[in-house]
């Protein structure tokens, strides 16, 4: 496993991470022991990095990794965690002194450490990248120890130009995959001119490009899949990266035969997140230790050709572009 700069903290991160939205909630039921057993397997391949949330079934996953972090002892991975979706509504006035520390304070205490690698504020409305106070708040919580450095989660290229103007900002989390090229056309030079780290979230577009679904897989009730298919419960562009269903299903199969060897889809589709320099990790999610071992193996692939990868351009410019490329 490779690991990359986290931008301007001086530490190094694997270049895979574990996403654990899917270990908390909202991706069907998850059983806790497999969930535990993944995040063991995602460490014992060199995963050094992992993303969670205070939302991701109510501190459920936070206090899941930090059960696994107890069992294993030694030094910690790189742990983010995120605030601001507990707000019952999306104000900037939400984003006040005393709910961002009520909101850090419980995390501390799901994680069961005394200060937190990483907060991001968790894809707040637009506005508040437009409110600076907000950000000299998080500056306070960096100065009182609570937090060591803050970044931001955002559903906009808009939003992280915006992100990156603010000196306290080491991180953006975006969505980014062979669906989803915008980042790659202007955000990622400038963050990496300002030495921004930049996690690629979704990176499989909800498990499209594992090249495993069908016209006809079902999706459980608990599963956004299925009940966030046209964004009912929050932004459409989570949930197979905003690509309409069946228009994924066709491009996967023009994808398909670019995976050389006996290497899996979902392999092929993080090592080309890895192609670019400006990603320092991608996270996909793990239910179980099967699948956070091959998302760690992704890393061990060859790099892709310039063939291969002019070929992604073009289904993404034929197929997907008109779907998702100005809306995010």
């Amino acid at each position: 496993m490779r690991s990359r700069p986290f931008g301007r903290t001086g530490r190094n991160v694997s270049e895979i991470g574990f996403g654990a939205w899917a270990i908390g909630a909202a991706w069907g039921e998850v059983n806790d022991d497999d969930a535990i057993k993944a995040l063991h397997a995602a460490l014992d391949s060199g995963v050094t990095f992992i993303d969670t949330a205070d939302v991701y079934g109510d501190g459920h996953s936070e206090r899941l990794i930090a059960k696994a972090m107890k069992e294993r002892g030694g030094e910690r991975p790189f742990i983010s965690t995120k605030a601001g979706r507990r707000l019952p509504e999306q104000t900037v006035a939400g984003y006040s002194a005393e709910n961002l520390t009520a909101y850090v304070e419980r995390s501390l205490k799901n994680l069961e450490t005394d200060t937190l690698d990483l907060v991001q504020l968790h894809c707040p409305l637009t506005d508040l990248y437009y409110h600076p106070e907000v950000f000299e708040r998080l500056d306070r919580l960096v100065e009182q120890g609570k937090i060591r450095n803050y970044g931001v989660s955002v559903e906009r290229v808009e939003e992280a130009l915006k992100a990156i103007e603010y000196p306290g900002v080491v991180s953006v989390q975006i969505i980014f995959n062979a669906f989803r090229q915008r980042p790659a056309e202007r955000f990622f030079s400038l963050a990496q001119e300002k030495n921004v780290a930049i996690i690629a979230r979704v990176p499989l577009a909800s498990g499209l490009l594992s090249g495993k679904f069908k016209r006809d897989t079902k999706f459980e009730k608990t599963d956004h899949r299925l009940f966030n298919r046209n964004g009912e419960a929050f932004d459409v562009g989570e949930t197979f990266s905003g690509v309409p269903y069946e228009v994924g299903l066709d491009a996967v199969e023009r994808i398909r035969p670019l995976v050389a060897g006996d290497t899996t889809m979902a392999k092929f589709a993080l090592r080309w997140i890895l192609m670019f320099d400006a990603v320092t990790v991608a996270i996909p999610g793990a239910r179980n230790p099967a699948q956070a071992r091959s998302n760690a193996e992704a890393a061990a692939l060859p790099a892709l050709s310039k063939d291969v990868m002019d070929k992604i351009v073009r289904i993404y410019d034929e197929d997907i572009r008109k779907h998702v490329h100005q809306k995010w």
